[in-house]
């Protein structure tokens, strides 16, 4: 079997570096990715895909990188039932990267 997935797009909002409760440093990035066909309008859609980054990953991604930046991103996929603040579960998706690599930056400078 094989859980591996790999994404390239662009960040939708400059990535925030957390600690959790137990010390682990995370951070939870949106990537937007557009897809390689047209729809049936002649546009591109993006899908924007959630990705939950760990430890030293995380860290560097938060320090370096910014709204805009095109990145890779290696992991896998993982589902998971959260429980929301009125008490209904939700199936959750989510991509865990395992590796990131910064392709491109916006920054015009």
């Amino acid at each position: 079997m094989l859980n591996q997935i790999v994404l390239v797009g662009r960040l939708v909002k400059t990535p925030e570096l957390r600690i959790t409760d137990n010390g682990r440093k995370t951070s939870v990035i949106t990537l937007a990715v557009p897809r390689n066909y047209k729809n049936q309008d002649g546009q591109y859609d993006t899908d924007f895909l959630e990705c939950v980054l760990w430890t030293g990953v995380a860290e560097n991604t938060a320090e370096y990188c910014k709204t805009g930046d095109m990145i890779g991103v290696k992991g896998r996929v993982q589902s998971r039932i959260v429980e929301k603040e009125d008490g209904t579960k939700k199936k959750k998706t989510e991509i865990v990267a395992e590796r990131v690599t910064f392709l491109s930056s916006s920054n015009k400078e």
